[in-house]
């Protein structure tokens, strides 16, 4: 049975979709021919580099129309598309890009300098794009993204098939991020027909959907294009034959800048990370000097973050005839459940669709009988990824093989509900953090927090915050010394990425310790949550 290639389906829809607009970003809009063409002269530059086959191609850039182009090219020359967070500092950026194999770089030119410091660490790197746009002078061996996408050189010749790679990378167990290996044969089972409907059968079916879809989406991206949320319903998109639209500063997110933006190019859906973006969203709407027109607005998509029933009731009160739809996915499992809200009808907060391939686990990964009242860890088969790159172990304890098939099992602790077809979302079985859609493991930040002065010891632990969803919290205790709190966050700066530094630093005599030694998360959390007066 013949495997889809995603470069092959992006081919024939840039051969329909023509001088249509592939991308847009303020004044510059990139139509799909372009946008091929661009593609095709990367890849053969990135061959031309020396790149073998399913090497890593490294994007580590803001959003922008480089990043939709260099994954396009990546998979046109056979190559591996490796997301990086441009939120990393030094040790971070040097383990990932060591860790992915990385031998090409494309790179925004702010994060050169720090890609400068980890650069002659990483022998395997045979190439670097400097998307510039300041005009800056390029260091010396890098090249001008620019220059390259527009020097016409011959498509690459390469053979491709379904059993290319992507590469997402998310956060891991000890902290460090982990690479999530994707087929493209299985992406395409998630992209094509909108990633709702049955996906075309063959290529012939394919082009006849794109030249007449339900929907062509137009897709304005909040979050980023690094971030799996941002990055699939971009391609999600892109697969109708449509359009990606991003704001015109990435850079940070303001929700009027973002409202302006749906007003002026008229999207068919939006891309948020649940409340985060979508309380500061709803503020903007209310406290607009004149009304946004947001009515071209059909979905708007969310996954990674909680969003509460109450903020999509207020937005719904601007656009009633949106459809709202809250994914229950993660990087390595997409699909787990799904809630949609409408006018007609919503659900509670983290109450989900149980879908014909949804499972429950217990610790043991036995399976669970789905039934009212059962508690299990959320796993979902279809097409899934293959595993975590160069971690055998827990891809073993993720992707788990059962007499219905393959399943991934992150780690989401849910319950049925009393209808039997619906589940609340319990959370992560992990003590993990999740803050702003970042995933923070408390470990690494205690580590680096135990080690300013005067601190005998902390934990760190997530409270409920409007903004982040949850704000990392140290608690800690002192040697005697006094412990100057803005003087520890800019000390953890200096070490992590920014969203890992702790917004509050709760000072106790001693921190909350079992007699073995294990933090009691929940103890601390109380205390913190008490202590910064969060009922």
């Amino acid at each position: 049975m013949p495997t889809w290639n995603i470069a092959d389906c992006l081919d024939q829809i840039a051969a329909i979709r023509g001088d249509e607009d592939a991308i847009v970003q303020g004044a510059r809009r990139v139509s799909w021919r372009q946008t091929e063409r661009r593609a095709r002269n990367l890849a053969a530059w990135m061959l031309a580099q020396g790149a073998s086959h399913q090497a890593k191609v490294a994007i580590y850039t803001y959003n922008h129309p480089a990043y939709m182009e260099a994954v396009y090219a990546a998979f046109k020359s056979a190559l591996v598309p490796v997301n990086v967070n441009y939120r990393y500092r030094e040790e971070e950026l040097r383990y990932l890009l060591d860790n992915a194999d990385a031998e090409i770089v494309v790179v925004h030119e702010d994060f050169v300098p720090l890609l400068a410091k980890v650069q002659n660490t990483l022998p395997r790197i045979k190439g670097v794009l400097v998307v510039r746009e300041s005009g800056a002078p390029l260091d010396p061996g890098a090249h001008d993204y620019e220059a390259v996408v527009e020097s016409d050189r011959p498509a690459p010749t390469v053979p491709r098939s379904g059993d290319d790679m992507m590469f997402l990378y998310t956060g891991g167990t000890t902290g460090m991020p982990k690479g999530v290996m994707w087929r493209q044969d299985d992406l395409y089972y998630r992209f094509a027909a909108g990633g709702l409907g049955q996906p075309p059968a063959d290529m012939t079916a394919l082009a006849a959907y794109v030249t007449a879809p339900p929907l062509r989406l137009r897709t304005l991206i909040g979050p980023p294009l690094m971030h799996g949320t941002g990055w699939f319903t971009a391609m999600i998109s892109w697969m109708t034959g449509g359009t990606v639209i991003i704001v015109d500063d990435p850079k940070t997110f303001d929700a009027a800048r973002f409202w302006e933006v749906v007003d002026r190019t008229k999207p068919t859906a939006l891309t948020i990370v649940g409340d985060p973006f979508a309380k500061p969203m709803l503020r903007a709407l209310e406290t607009a000097p004149r009304p946004y027109d947001i009515s071209s607005v059909a979905m708007m998509t969310s996954s990674g973050v909680m969003w509460s029933q109450e903020t999509k009731q207020g937005l719904l009160k601007y656009n009633p005839n949106m459809m709202l739809i809250d994914a229950f996915s993660s990087s390595e499992a997409v699909g787990m459940g799904m809630s949609i809200t409408t006018k007609d009808g919503s659900s509670s907060t983290a109450k989900f669709q149980i879908t014909p391939r949804t499972k429950l686990f217990d610790e043991q990964l036995n399976v669970v009988e789905i039934k009212p009242g059962a508690k299990g860890l959320v796993g979902v088969g279809g097409a899934q990824p293959v595993g975590y790159y160069k971690d055998p172990e827990k891809s073993a304890r993720t992707f788990v093989e059962t007499d219905g098939g393959r399943f991934s099992v992150p780690g989401d602790w849910a319950m049925v509900n009393d209808d039997g077809v619906t589940l609340t979302l319990l959370g992560r079985g992990s003590v993990c953090i999740n803050t702003g859609g970042e995933k923070v493991f408390p470990e690494e930040v205690e580590e680096v927090v135990k080690r300013f002065a005067g601190v005998k010891d902390s934990v760190v632990v997530g409270v409920p915050d409007e903004r982040w969803g949850e704000a990392i919290t140290a608690v800690v205790s002192s040697t005697g010394a006094r412990i100057d709190a803005d003087a520890l966050k800019q000390f953890v700066k200096t070490q992590l990425a920014g969203y890992k530094v702790p917004k509050h630093v709760v000072i106790v005599d001693e921190v909350y310790r079992s007699p073995s030694g294990k933090a009691d998360f929940k103890r601390t959390k109380q205390v913190a949550m008490e202590a910064l007066g969060i009922s």
